[in-house]
């Protein structure tokens, strides 16, 4: 019994780190259930470190280790993060308006349950636009969900960001992270905000505030994801995820509702604060 273990543990920290389990929400889950399989010292540190830039994750496995009631604690969190998605979904789809054009970035379960209430419960009609999102191609992956639900989406290479962007009335995207002062999102997200900026485009991140932590570490990815190139010369840098100022935002949509970045910040940590306390 205890190699079967072993193996489911080892297969869910694997498909965690090769992306095969997209999003801060699902990766939380995915470690929640390692850490039930395996929960060493060890083992913490590899549940972890698996995704370093995930502090959902790492504030999931802080208060498992901490409560004396894990499987209690663990149901309560992930029931929190539920809760807070659907609070997410209804106010985000308060931003969209009948005939508007949506840029998103990347793959975010957030921004999707936001497009997807605006279309089913307020019956909107509005059109997505959206890039590659190149090495692994999470665009991609974001067009085909939104394209199920009968939603419209344009996607262009991702050098076209501007061309995309400038059509569009809205930009919604998601987080990894929160910070006091940045949200920590996929690679081009800071680009993508300055390109909004220039053209009085309205700017949100939509995410859980379990996201926030004091500090955040930088996800540096396999260069082999760009390029599997041998050649001793040519070295490839992947970041994973970038830093975004929030003062360039126009607010973050959570489930404290739509609300400028110094209050979410505010309430985030007084959030974190009372949930470690209320699930150790």
């Amino acid at each position: 019994m205890r190699w079967k273990e072993e193996i489911s543990f080892e297969k869910i920290l694997r498909d965690i780190k090769k992306v095969k389990i997209q999003g801060a929400e699902n990766v939380a889950k995915a470690g929640i259930k390692a850490f039930f399989l395996k929960s060493d010292k060890s083992s913490l540190n590899k549940i972890i470190s698996a995704r370093p830039t995930e502090p959902l994750l790492q504030n999931a496995i802080k208060i498992l280790v901490k409560s004396p009631t894990k499987k209690t604690a663990a149901k309560k969190f992930i029931k929190e993060i539920e809760n807070s998605h659907k609070v997410i979904a209804k106010k985000g789809a308060g931003l969209i308006r009948d005939g508007m054009n949506i840029y998103t970035h990347c793959h975010s379960s957030s921004v999707i349950d936001v497009l997807k209430y605006a279309k089913k419960k307020q019956k909107k009609n509005f059109v997505v636009y959206t890039t590659e999102v190149e090495p692994l191609l999470q665009g991609r992956k974001t067009a085909k969900e939104l394209a199920k639900m009968g939603i419209k989406v344009i996607v262009f290479p991702d050098l076209a960001m501007e061309n995309a962007m400038k059509n569009c009335d809205l930009f919604l995207f998601g987080a990894d992270a929160y910070t006091k002062r940045y949200v920590v999102n996929k690679i081009g997200t800071a680009t993508l905000v300055k390109i909004a900026e220039q053209y009085n485009i309205p700017k949100y991140s939509c995410g859980v505030s379990l996201k926030f932590t004091d500090k955040v570490k930088i996800e540096k990815r396999s260069g082999k994801e760009v390029w599997d190139e041998r050649e001793k010369n040519i070295l490839v840098e992947n970041y994973a995820f970038e830093r975004t100022r929030l003062k360039d935002l126009t607010g973050i949509v959570s489930e404290f509702g739509v609300l400028k970045s110094k209050e979410f910040v505010k309430k985030a940590k007084n959030k974190l604060k009372k949930l470690w306390f209320m699930l150790v």
